[in-house]
């Protein structure tokens, strides 16, 4: 890195965004950032970074902007919205995009930064909020060489791992609906496998310690299931991120006339725990769903003794 601090935007600082602002900042980046939550805009400056009311003013003059909202949707708001950071970034200046998407939305926005003279990264993310506040994180990215080499600095302070998936945009964004699909699939499995167990009256604690250590776990498993056994679901990853991902994979299906009846089930899962009023809770919420079904009782919250 330069001896000048090279400065960067974060516009999206929930649990993964701020996380990967943090990153930067003990990177030695001059980070700003926006987001709707004044919370969120407060830790960002508790950590030394400089919030801003609007993204148009976060990327003021910066070389790069990290986007990490939570779709399409969002991502075209803040690049090409009335306050958006494209009107405002550096000429030259790298847009890192990491939402989930379909692969053609980030190849539309690609051609609309390179109209407005930006490099674009499509650049999805994967391995929570742990990962991304300790810099961590696996990045799939496909783009301009050009793009990748803007990029570098950032991706080395926030990533452990960054995969380089070609120059075409889309091929990221469409390596993470792959694995978007494993991972509701997983998540939806794991809290199935919790609920049957506790239909058997087996010890769920038990239970986790030795599927963990055998043939039937998986990531998801194992990061997932400690949330159900502490009664806690608070969103580290809410239910409706996984109704709209696995959403995405349903229609990239259809649309390529490819059958996915596994990630199918899974989608209707998720979509009965939002419709159940869980949508905003953790994933690991799909294991109350089972429970109301089944009349189980799931651990409750430890309550904090004085």
């Amino acid at each position: 890195m330069s001896e000048k601090p090279l400065n960067v935007a974060v516009v999206g600082l929930g649990s993964m965004g701020l996380g990967m602002a943090r990153s930067l900042l003990r990177a030695g980046f001059d980070v700003s950032g926006c987001d709707l939550s004044e919370s969120a805009r407060s830790a960002l400056a508790d950590a030394g970074g400089r919030p801003e009311a609007t993204p148009r003013l976060a990327a003021r003059g910066v070389a790069a902007a990290l986007i990490v909202v939570v779709n399409a949707a969002q991502t075209e708001a803040v690049l090409f919205g009335e306050d958006g950071v494209a009107a405002s970034l550096a000429p030259g200046a790298v847009i890192i995009s990491s939402a989930t998407m379909a692969p053609g939305e980030a190849k539309r926005f690609a051609a609309r930064a390179q109209a407005a003279g930006l490099l674009y990264l499509d650049a999805p993310i994967s391995g929570g909020s742990g990962k991304a506040a300790s810099g961590e994180l696996t990045v799939m990215a496909s783009g301009a060489p050009e793009a990748f080499s803007a990029a570098r600095p950032l991706l080395d302070a926030i990533a452990a791992r960054v995969h380089e998936l070609g120059p075409d945009v889309g091929i990221g964004s469409s390596f993470k609906i792959v694995n978007q699909l494993l991972a509701g699939v997983h998540i939806a499995a794991a809290c199935e496998a919790m609920t049957f167990a506790k239909s058997l009256d087996l010890d769920l604690a038990r239970v986790f310690e030795v599927i963990t250590q055998s043939a039937g776990t998986s990531w998801m498993f194992e990061n997932r299931v400690p949330h159900i056994l502490e009664g806690d679901y608070s969103p580290r990853s809410a239910v409706a991120i996984f109704t709209k991902d696995l959403g995405i994979v349903s229609d990239i299906g259809r649309g390529e006339n490819f059958p996915l009846p596994i990630a199918s089930a899974a989608l209707q899962i998720f979509l009965a725990t939002a419709a159940a009023g869980m949508a905003r809770d953790d994933d690991a919420s799909v294991a109350r769903l089972y429970a109301q079904i089944a009349g189980l009782e799931l651990p409750m919250p430890r309550k904090e003794t004085a």
